[in-house]
This record gives C-alpha cells, sequence and structure tokens, in this order.
C-alpha cells in the first residue's frame, strides 16, 4: 500500500513537472515568437522608410532636373530668340524712318530677314530638345538612330548603333524615358568621359527587353560612390524606377563604361 502511494506521488509529481516545463516552454515560445515578430515589423518600417526615403531621392532628383530645364529653355529663350526678335523689331523702326537711302532699306531688310532666320533655326532646336520631332512621327528606334547622327556630325565621335526590338508605338510616354537616359549617357561619355567610339544595342534577353551601351572614355572608378551622386545619374535612376527596369554600371579608369539596363 505504501509502495502504490509513492508511485502515485510520483506519478502526480512527473505529471506537474511535465505541466510545469510545457507551461515555461509555450511561455517560452510566445515571447520568442513575440519579439521575432517585433523585430519583422520593425525590419519591414525601417525597409518601408528606405523606400520612402529612396522615392523622395528620386522625387528631388526628378524635381531639381525639370528645373534645371526649364532654367536652360529660359536662358535660350532669352539670349537666342528674344535678343534676335529685339534686334528685328528696332530694324522695323528704322525702315520707317524718312529719307531711306535704297541702298540703307535693302541693308536693314537684309539684317532683318537673316536674323529672322536664325530666330526660326533655334527656336526649332530648342523644341527638338524637348521632344524630337522624328521621336514623335517614328518613335524610339528612329530618334536614337537621328541621335547617333547628331554625336556624329561632331566629327569627335563615332557610333555602333543596333536594334533587335520591335517596339510598341502606343508606350511613347515610357520609350521617352529611355531616349532620355541615353541622351544623358551619350553626353556624358563625350563631355566627361572623352570617348571616341559609342556602342548602343537594344535586345531581348530571355524574354527581357535590354540595352547595353558601352563606350572607350577615361572611365571612372565604379567603387567611389561620389562618381554616381550627380544629377544626371540620379536623373537615370528615376528613369529606371519609372520603367520598373535595372541598371549596373562596369568601368575601370582607363577602360571605358559600361552600361546594361533593363525596361
Amino acid at each position: 500500500m505504501n509502495i502504490n502511494s509513492i508511485s502515485e506521488k510520483e506519478i502526480v509529481a512527473i505529471i506537474l513537472y511535465a505541466s510545469l516545463f510545457f507551461m515555461v516552454l509555450a511561455v517560452c515560445l510566445i515571447v520568442f515568437f513575440y519579439f521575432s515578430r517585433k523585430q519583422i515589423i520593425q525590419k519591414e518600417l525601417e525597409n518601408k522608410n528606405l523606400e520612402i526615403q529612396y522615392q523622395k531621392e528620386q522625387l528631388h532628383a526628378i524635381i531639381v532636373t525639370q528645373e534645371e530645364e526649364r532654367k536652360r529653355i529660359a536662358q535660350d529663350l532669352h539670349d537666342d530668340i528674344s535678343s534676335k526678335l529685339n534686334i528685328v523689331s528696332l530694324n522695323s523702326h528704322l525702315l520707317t524712318a524718312p529719307n531711306l537711302t535704297a541702298a540703307e532699306t535693302l541693308e536693314i531688310t537684309e539684317n532683318i530677314i537673316e536674323l529672322t532666320t536664325k530666330a526660326l533655326d533655334n527656336s526649332r532646336k530648342i523644341a527638338h530638345n524637348l521632344l524630337p520631332p522624328v521621336f514623335e512621327k517614328f518613335g524610339l528606334n528612329a530618334a536614337v538612330e537621328e541621335l547617333c547622327e547628331e554625336f556624329e556630325s561632331s566629327k569627335s565621335v563615332k557610333t555602333h548603333y543596333i536594334n533587335e526590338i520591335d517596339f510598341d508605338e502606343k508606350e511613347i510616354d515610357r520609350q521617352l524615358h529611355i531616349f532620355r537616359i541615353l541622351q544623358e549617357l551619350m553626353n556624358n561619355s563625350v563631355r566627361h568621359g572623352k570617348a571616341s567610339q559609342i556602342w548602343i544595342a537594344f535586345k531581348n534577353q530571355a524574354g527581357v527587353n535590354t540595352c547595353c551601351y558601352e563606350d572607350n572614355g577615361i572611365g571612372f572608378d565604379t567603387s567611389d560612390h561620389e562618381n554616381q551622386k550627380g544629377l544626371g545619374m540620379k536623373n537615370i535612376d528615376s528613369r529606371i524606377s519609372f520603367l520598373n527596369g535595372t541598371i549596373s554600371f562596369k568601368s575601370e579608369l582607363g577602360k571605358g563604361i559600361t552600361v546594361i539596363f533593363t525596361f
């Protein structure tokens, strides 16, 4: 009877200890999952904040770029158009002066024609920089071809352009971002990279539209993040974001640059 009583007590003790163990384990698991979940939420919030900050930086870059573009257009209009039209206006008033000789009238008229022609040419250039007419009429492929021809007209750089993509005419807004990216890259290649050769290729790789861009310029150190903080680079990043694409840079000093972006 005593042995049975001891066995029963042992069983009760085992049950109690086991219950206590599982209760402690349950509490530990609850605490663990609580803090784990808290850390996950905290990490998600940090990632969200980083994403919001990145979007703010992109928006800021776009706004600054737009303001710089507006200033440039305003400066061009003031310097090239307004100044010439003012002189045209003065010459027009001179034509109303009495006792003008035929030679003076002819000279003033020729000045007016010449200045008006230059003003028209400059206004076309300003409009072309805003949106090339060939882009609106014939699409991205034709616009890039014309862009290459314009750079080659300076005789300082040779371009090589290949296109294997049939661009959708309905996506002109997206294609304009691609055009502006190439425009920025080519300007950087000539102005900063001192390149004499530029290669551009549009390809569809594994179902993804890709642009491969290369030059033989002086290159830069990609490990130096200051090289990728310029307004031009931020503008490119913003456009890539709008395209839901990716971009990568590969460069070394003296070995040009390779840029691959998807869209």
